[in-house]
């Protein structure tokens, strides 16, 4: 599978960050093979016509849609680029990070890792022109920095992922109050590193060192959910990518997450999904047929 990696050579910025004309890069980032990129996308489209699929759901692409993609998450496109206008923010974790002196910083935005809601936003034609607009005002620094470039790039990026992640909270009826313990967010970020070898709710209370009572507390607070449901959700997200784009058996898949065999992983799929992994597999199939 393809990696598509950040080059600040090839997109002529200082920063690990940039605005793309999509008409410029069609071809190059809307590829209709699997593939994958070490970086995060906001794609912003003012005219589409397609699908995106995205690790295993398929999202539709029309006018005034925005997509969010986080970083090695797998894609395929399948578009007319005819009828695409569209523009694309991209950056790299660590950029983010380390401009808002914050390692949490993706983690505090609903819709990256989000393993539960579509990744996907309807605005209306007037949000999305004022979000292209914040837009150009970036790529002006960006292209043309000046000494207080980094504080103006800063403010405008805070602003527009802050503003997207209040949208996408009000769209999915998400809470999206601050976890001043951090702990709900360390726990998405420990899961996204672990989550083959650590399927216990106690392995990220250990890697935490906090109470189970304290975990389930942060995590209800931040999402709505117990820390279960979301170990759970990211669980099964990472087992149907296995499933879906790996050529491994069953029994595989089960001897790498931990399993003792392929019965306990098909008994959780079954659980969580009320179908097997044969029938998971003929309904993905079809539904991209």
């Amino acid at each position: 599978m393809k990696t598509v990696k950040f080059n600040k050579t090839e997109c002529g910025v200082d920063f690990l960050i940039n605005v793309i004309n999509g008409a410029d890069v069609a071809l190059e980032y809307l590829l209709p093979s699997v593939h994958n990129a070490d970086y995060f996308e906001i794609l912003i489209f003012r005219s589409g016509n397609g699908q995106l699929l995205l690790d295993n759901k398929l999202l539709q692409i029309e006018d005034n849609t925005i997509l969010f993609v986080s970083t090695f998450q797998r894609k395929k496109w399948n578009v007319a680029l005819s009828a695409l206008d569209f523009t694309i923010l991209i950056f790299q974790e660590d950029f983010l990070n380390e401009f808002f002196t914050d390692k949490l910083f993706t983690y505090r935005l609903l819709y990256f890792y989000q393993h539960d809601y579509p990744l996907i936003l309807h605005p209306t034609h007037e949000q999305i022109q004022s979000i292209y607009n914040i837009l150009a005002e970036i790529k002006s620094e960006l292209v043309q920095p000046n000494l207080d470039s980094a504080h103006i790039i800063r403010s405008l990026i805070y602003y527009l992922l802050q503003r997207l992640n209040r949208e996408y909270a009000l769209q999915n009826n998400l809470p999206f109050q601050i976890d001043t313990s951090n702990h709900a967010y360390e726990f998405k970020r420990l899961m996204e590193s672990h989550i083959k070898e650590a399927k216990r709710i106690n392995d990220y209370c250990k890697l935490l060192g906090i109470s189970r009572i304290t975990l389930n507390a942060a995590v209800k607070k931040q999402f709505n959910l117990t820390a279960t449901e979301l170990l759970k959700q990211r669980l099964l997200t990472e087992i149907k990518n296995e499933l879906i784009y790996s050529d491994k058996t069953i029994s595989e898949v089960a001897y790498e997450f931990g399993y003792a065999g392929p019965n306990h992983l098909m008994r959780f799929f079954k659980n969580q999904t009320r179908m097997t992994t044969s029938e998971f597999l003929a309904a993905y199939q079809k539904g991209i047929n």
